[in-house]
């Protein structure tokens, strides 16, 4: 199975939503957005960027490396 996008509304009206592993593990969470139409765009964009992304290293042990 794999992994699912949750969209939350919150207690003051705004929404956001919740990327989860398969295992219910939650891999990121998104910011508020005032509109579900907000929320939406949100996900559409993390499909079509993570495939693509780039991983850059900012970690300290990445810098003692270099």
């Amino acid at each position: 199975m794999a992994g699912r996008f949750e969209i939350l509304k919150d207690n003051d009206e705004t929404y956001r939503f919740r990327l989860t592993a398969a295992d219910g593990t939650v891999v990121a969470e998104s910011p508020t957005f005032r509109h579900l139409e907000g929320v939406i765009a949100g996900i559409k964009a993390v499909r079509e960027n993570a495939a693509t992304g780039l991983v850059v290293d900012r970690s300290t042990a990445a810098r003692r490396a270099a």
